[in-house]
């Protein structure tokens, strides 16, 4: 008999270009309810696109295309950001989001993003300070796109005062946020780097929570997603050990000291370690 291969795991194997990012953030809240029809809810997001392109004309340029784009996704759908309950964790999972008609930014950019590629407009995420955007590269500039707001542009006064919301003067090294360079904060965001934020959010709302046992599925997507973090093998050491798993726990840690030798909470981790390898050794 062969092993069943996680469906999340092989989306990840791909380029990132490859990845479709709808289907992983479906994927990811299969976590939270089994049995999802992920598929269904793909084919939800191709027929919005196909009731979208039907209103557009062959030749319709970009600047129609997201008109379009908002009036039909905000303003017939009724899509629009939960300011409300904006922790609400239903925000972070795009079934719900497409069942509620609510969102938080960085869900509602994915099925902005979604759309809009079907509807020939290759827009990119933007992992902005504290609130994530959409980017579109137009001839003679990119244009900043805010999906929570109702696919609000964004002018340059307005994204500079979202950076002096989020980041402290003094992180800045003596410059002053106003006169930071933008661009440095307007890079696409990789459909990895996507998820990851994703994962992240999540991940602040069951620490809230607490909710370890949803904590730890969320731990399990963002190591395959973001490999390369070691944090999050350290995150979900605790929460194994918080969880009784001492063995699994045991085996993070240690990867996390083996990749991280120089880290600034060694000693901490290395005392747990200890405390969990002599527990191990009773169990035996």
């Amino acid at each position: 008999m062969t092993a069943r291969t996680d469906p999340f795991a092989e989306l990840l194997a791909r380029e990132d270009g490859g990845i479709e990012l709808a289907r992983a953030c479906l994927q990811i809240a299969e976590d939270v309810y089994p049995g999802l029809d992920v598929g269904g809810y793909v084919g939800e997001i191709e027929r919005f696109a196909q009731l979208l392109r039907a209103r557009l004309a062959p030749d319709a340029i970009a600047e129609d295309r997201i008109i379009a784009l908002n009036e039909f996704l905000f303003g017939d759908l009724g899509f629009r950001g939960n300011a409300d309950n904006y922790y609400d964790p239903r925000n972070s999972y795009l079934n719900e989001v497409i069942d509620r008609r609510r969102g938080i930014p960085i869900t509602l950019a994915v099925l902005y993003l979604e759309i809009g590629r079907r509807i020939e407009l290759p827009m990119q995420g933007v992992s902005f300070p504290g609130h994530f955007l959409v980017r579109l590269p137009m001839r003679g500039g990119t244009l900043v796109l805010d999906p929570f707001s109702g696919g609000m542009p964004q002018s340059e006064a307005e994204l500079r005062e979202r950076l002096k919301r989020v980041i402290p003067e003094g992180a800045t090294h003596g410059a002053a946020v106003a006169d930071l360079p933008l661009d440095q904060f307007l890079e696409p965001a990789s459909n990895r780097q996507i998820l990851a934020r994703l994962l992240r959010n999540l991940k602040g709302v069951y620490r809230e929570k607490d909710r370890p046992d949803r904590l730890l599925k969320v731990l399990d997507r963002m190591i395959l997603v973001a490999p390369d973090a070691p944090a999050e093998l350290r995150d979900r050491g605790y929460v194994y050990e918080r969880m009784e798993c001492w063995r699994p726990a045991l085996e993070d840690l240690r990867a996390y000291l083996g990749r991280e030798p120089d880290a600034p909470d060694i000693e901490e981790v290395r005392a747990k370690v200890a405390q969990l390898s002599e527990r191990c050794a009773r169990l035996n």
